[in-house]
């Protein structure tokens, strides 16, 4: 497979031969499944204190010679407060009392990653590399294009050292305007997100580079643009949402790492 490298400017200059890794087969499935375990390594484990709802005098008294016992007195036989002169306080420390323990909790050590096998994952992070080149995939994400525009996008090396946020959206808006211009309307958050205030963005492209760049800095207040090494690319950045098919940006660089993957 070939592609068109493209100069800061969205100028074609020549084409370059693809890795290997662009020829694979897009495994949807594994795909789905390494996206979904990439998404559960961001959960955040919670539970209650093993305490709560037991920090007070509440007891059963039950029998019928205990002092203080309830029975006999026209009153639910429940776990009360102790009180002088044997006196019923309120009921506490069960599930239906106010301030009772949780009847299921959650725990803390409740396992919610999930691993995938190293080489099932290194096998969905190729195939979701070679989705990023099939046109059918990136437009069935909802990303927009010109038609004339062969993908994936290859831009010179030169892009990874742009310092200045409007010379990136330049760059990018010579070759993908229409993408921008859809991720650049967000609507508010949704749901418990909405406590964090703010809107979400569509996703738009992801740019592949191959160290730590500027442009890292740069691109990052571009609605839906995400930059990311190679190094650390993963399937959750080329699949969102655990569908392949993302819009992606590569430099000449960042194609000779993906040759080593």
């Amino acid at each position: 497979m070939k592609a068109q490298v493209y100069s800061v400017a969205g100028k074609a200059l020549r084409e370059i031969e693809l890795p290997k890794q662009f020829g694979s087969d897009v495994r949807n499935d594994l795909i789905s499944r390494a996206a979904i375990a990439d998404q559960s390594t961001h959960y955040q484990p919670k539970g209650n204190d093993p305490r709560a709802g037991f920090e007070t005098s509440a007891r059963y008294r039950g029998r019928k010679e205990d002092f203080g016992s309830g029975k006999n007195k026209g009153t639910a036989i429940r776990p009360r407060e102790v009180l002088p002169k044997g006196r019923l306080g309120k009921v506490k420390r069960i599930p239906s009392s106010v301030k009772g323990h949780r009847a299921h909790p959650p725990h803390v050590n409740k396992v919610l990653i999930e691993k995938v096998n190293k080489k099932e994952y290194r096998v969905a992070l190729i195939s979701a590399i070679a989705a990023t080149a099939d046109s059918k995939s990136v437009v069935a994400r909802g990303h927009k294009f010109s038609g004339v525009l062969k993908l994936p996008i290859v831009f010179e090396n030169s892009f990874e050292s742009i310092s200045r946020t409007k010379d990136v959206f330049g760059a990018l808006d010579s070759l993908i305007s229409e993408d921008l211009a859809r991720s650049n309307y967000g609507k508010p958050r949704s749901g418990v997100r909405a406590r964090k205030g703010g809107k979400v963005y569509p996703k738009s492209a992801l740019i592949a580079v191959s160290r730590e760049s500027p442009i890292i800095q740069a691109a990052r207040n571009i609605p839906g643009i995400e930059v990311v090494e190679v190094s650390k690319l993963s399937v959750e950045k080329l699949a969102p949402g655990a569908k392949a098919g993302r819009l992606a940006i590569y430099t000449e660089a960042a194609l000779a790492e993906i040759a080593k993957l």
